[in-house]
């Protein structure tokens, strides 16, 4: 039985992150695979390249010496683990997993907000406060962006979650209400 990519994903991050929590290596292996994620991010294809059986081994050998080279310890063996399995195309979401359970470990929540107007900076430092606050959070990080056709407010996408204080929003809320 094959398995989904993203169940891959999710059981070799959980792996990853459970080996590197008992040995105390969470964040050198967080700052390692945010490294990695740029490699791939740089090249698209490199995990279909490393993973495609038809390839010659040699010269996928030869590339993932490279890579690998660049890392040590759990991060190295890790990696090694991957490719042995023909699982370098689903190392994206690998990292992901790992990020999100790295994420949840330090009690930060991702998310963006949108709004009409970009924030200053004080602006969003205060939602991000009361957004983690409000979601059981220590931190959260959320990305802006800026959508004038919610005319004023802001909506907030984190865990999962949407808090919409749109003007938009209330504007047809009000508007059903009174049964338009």
């Amino acid at each position: 039985m094959k398995l989904d990519k993203y169940i891959v994903g999710k059981r070799y991050g959980k792996a990853l992150f459970e080996l590197a929590t008992e040995e105390r290596v969470t964040e050198t292996v967080y700052n390692d695979l945010l490294s990695l994620k740029e490699v791939y991010k740089a090249i698209p294809d490199l995990g279909n390249m490393l993973s495609d059986v038809r390839l010659d081994l040699g010269a996928k050998r030869a590339l993932m010496d490279k890579i690998v080279s660049e890392f040590d310890g759990i991060t190295k063996n890790f990696l090694e683990v991957v490719f042995r399995y023909n699982r370098m195309d689903d190392l994206e979401l690998i990292i992901d997993e790992y990020e999100r359970r790295y994420d949840e470990a330090q009690s930060l929540v991702l998310g963006t907000v949108t709004t009409a107007v970009t924030l200053s900076n004080e602006q969003k430092e205060q939602l991000e406060t009361k957004i983690a606050g409000l979601l059981g959070y220590k931190k959260a990080n959320l990305v802006e962006k800026v959508d004038p056709r919610i005319l004023g407010g802001v909506v907030v996408e984190a865990n999962h979650q949407v808090i919409d204080g749109s003007v938009k929003s209330r504007l047809e809320q009000l508007r059903s209400m009174i049964g338009r």
